[in-house]
């Protein structure tokens, strides 16, 4: 396959800081190099190449729109272009990021104690820290007011019981931010690797994003010092403003998948020849690429204007649900229709399609279902919540 140049119809770059377009193609060139040769190796194996980890940290993604504490300090747009190049590659390897930067850096960053930022962020923005969200639990994701877990203040600790599902990174995670009832208002803590009853065995049998590694939390009377809560959150909107700023990284990082399967079924259909001639010469092929053109061109201008609507703190919850329902939507479109264009070779990972296709299935799910984003947009327009 031809080398990736990207796909820029409506000339964005010419929108972006040099210090963004210098971000988006260090990520892409450092994706290209060492990412997509390992990636369809670690797909059939089911394993994260841990190995990477120092090099992601050295590139300075990992927390990288957070200021201070040895983090990037750029702006959303750059973290956005950062996703996108990343989840080129595949949605685990985007994933890995996000969870580390939207869902554990950012609530320590955001609500946590001075002490606790100097602790874990300069790590964490290193590599030397991976870090895990517990949020979702086996009978409670999108009402994830209704968790079962709780805290007990048992004098100079809390005592956390209950169990979280589908958590990524928890397998290799030295450290978790767990969301839990303490006398019924939902707060966060902070537990680390090696605390009693703290345990993360890891899922298998997954046929979506195989690359990543997800696992469970289990928490059995895990006892953890008082200076572990986040002192300066309570309630939902803790782990939602966190949430937002993992959607807000996903509607670029599908893009990212929609621009891989894009690339490789152009490159595909000027190279396939039936009938004497390449595949792109038929109609229906060039009308199918005309539409993944225009459905990326029209992704990337939503998250755009949201990212520097974020930049300028005027983005809302429901903006950054309708760029995440949008931009995820059509990059599973785009891998179904791209896995069209290359018929029977399409299944084959020698081509990334059926990969990203896979993958999207679940990025459609996590962090707000599809379903979900439709009934936030809902409230806002009609003022009536649906969820209940």
């Amino acid at each position: 396959m031809a080398r990736y140049q990207g796909l820029d119809f409506y000339n964005i770059d010419a929108q972006l800081t040099e210090e963004e377009r210098m971000v988006r193609d260090l990520v892409r060139k450092w994706t290209e190099d060492k990412f997509v040769p390992i990636i369809e190796g670690h797909a059939r194996a089911g394993t994260f190449p841990t190995h990477l980890i120092p090099e992601i940290g050295e590139m300075g993604v990992l927390g990288m729109n957070l200021h201070g504490y040895e983090c990037g300090g750029m702006s959303n747009v750059a973290y956005g272009l950062a996703c996108q190049e990343l989840e080129r590659g595949d949605s685990g390897l985007r994933s890995f990021v996000s969870v580390q930067g939207s869902l554990v850096m950012f609530p320590i960053w955001r609500f946590g104690s001075e002490a606790q930022k100097q602790k874990y962020l300069p790590k964490m923005a290193k590599g030397e820290l991976i870090g895990c969200f517990g949020l979702t639990e086996p009978d409670f994701g999108s009402n994830p007011g209704g968790m079962l877990t709780h805290a007990v203040d048992d004098g100079d600790s809390y005592v956390l019981n209950g169990a979280k599902m589908w958590i990524t990174n928890a397998p290799l995670a030295h450290l978790a931010v767990v969301w839990a009832k303490l006398d019924g208002v939902i707060r966060g803590f902070i537990v680390e690797r090696g605390d009693a009853g703290f345990s993360t065995p890891e899922m298998h049998g997954k046929h979506s994003l195989r690359a990543s590694a997800t696992g469970e939390i289990v928490l059995q009377d895990c006892r953890i010092p008082k200076d572990r809560i986040l002192p300066e959150v309570r309630g939902l909107k803790g782990p939602m403003s966190c949430l937002n700023n993992a959607r807000f990284g996903i509607s670029w990082g599908a893009l990212g998948a929609a621009m891989a399967c894009y690339h490789s079924s152009r490159d595909y259909a000027l190279n396939r020849i039936q009938f004497g001639k390449p595949i792109a010469s038929f109609q229906l092929v060039q009308n199918k690429l005309a539409w993944m053109l225009r459905e990326i061109t029209k992704g990337q201008l939503l998250a755009l204007h949201v990212g520097r609507m974020k930049d300028e703190g005027k983005v809302t919850p429901e903006q950054i649900s309708l760029a995440k329902m949008n931009n995820v939507d059509i990059a599973l479109q785009i891998a179904r229709v791209s896995r069209d264009i290359h018929g029977a070779n399409g299944i084959l990972d020698e081509y990334p399609v059926m990969r990203h296709a896979a993958n999207l299935e679940s990025v459609y799910t996590y962090e707000g279902t599809h379903d979900i984003h439709n009934l936030i947009l809902g409230r806002w327009i009609t003022g009536i919540s649906a969820f209940e």
